[in-house]
């Protein structure tokens, strides 16, 4: 806890805040009011993460899927009872062992979610690492023991807004390389594609102020990391499109105030 930083806004607490969440300061909802005056769809499109995140576990377990890394998710503390990614997992039928591991850099995240969830059940558990350092992190002994790498897991990537494009790449190869076949790698990206030209002057200042360092990509950016990969339809899509499950239809209509870009591929 020695490294928080209570007067920067960091994306995971910022999420967890547009959920309604605990784990946050007032750098950070402060940051989500600020977006929210920049342009009013920050909270909504928050939640649209958070959904289309819960709808890539629920499709992998229904897969067979029984093992999840998520890294850089946030675990945000306002979702309802039942509804964290962990829960989603087992509630796929016939998977009520599907063990979740969750990889958080943020130290209040982290604490948070060692102290409330990893007590209540031994089937998840929370480390410390970043997509940064996917060596590291690889070689951690939480991960390299709680998930079998010998069967195919579930990876979401959540976290490569804080690395460049090279730096995604490779965590994107390493990730593969370790998995079995027969794995799932998931991916959301924030991008500034759809944002009218008159408002993104202003955004990418607050962006500059509230998030230094997050890296945005287009959709042709997005696209190059995933090259050579197998997507599970509906392929790169605004996260509202990624099988949508039902949802208001509204969102369908202003999928790009998601701001958020979703995929998920099957490695072969």
């Amino acid at each position: 806890m020695a490294k928080l930083n209570t007067g920067q806004a960091r994306i995971t607490r910022m999420l967890d805040a547009a959920a309604g969440g605990k784990n946050n300061f007032v750098a950070d909802r402060e940051a989500v009011r600020r977006y929210d005056e920049a342009g009013p769809v920050t909270t909504a499109a928050a939640r649209a993460v958070l959904d289309f995140l819960a709808r890539v576990v629920r499709h992998l377990a229904a897969c067979g899927i029984e093992q999840f890394l998520i890294i850089g998710s946030g675990v945000p503390s306002g979702l309802p009872a039942g509804h964290q990614l962990h829960d989603i997992a087992r509630q796929a039928p016939g998977r009520p062992g599907a063990r979740v591991l969750y990889v958080e850099s943020d130290p209040m995240v982290l604490a948070n979610a060692q102290a409330t969830i990893e007590p209540v059940t031994d089937l998840v558990r929370v480390v410390e690492g970043d997509a940064a350092q996917v060596e590291d992190l690889l070689a951690d002994r939480v991960v390299r023991t709680f998930i079998d790498w010998d069967r195919p897991v579930g990876m979401l990537l959540v976290a490569t807004y804080g690395v460049d494009d090279e730096e995604a790449s490779h965590v994107i190869k390493c990730l593969c390389h370790a998995a079995a076949r027969g794995s799932y790698l998931g991916l959301l990206q924030t991008t500034f594609d759809g944002i009218p030209p008159e408002l993104l002057p202003a955004i990418q200042e607050l962006l500059a102020m509230t998030l230094p360092g997050h890296v945005i990509r287009s959709r042709e950016e997005v696209a190059a990391l995933l090259e050579g990969l197998d997507l599970v339809e509906p392929g790169l899509v605004w996260v509202t499109q990624w099988r949508p499950d039902g949802q208001d239809p509204a969102w369908e209509a202003r999928a790009s105030t998601s701001g958020n870009y979703g995929a998920v591929a099957r490695l072969l």
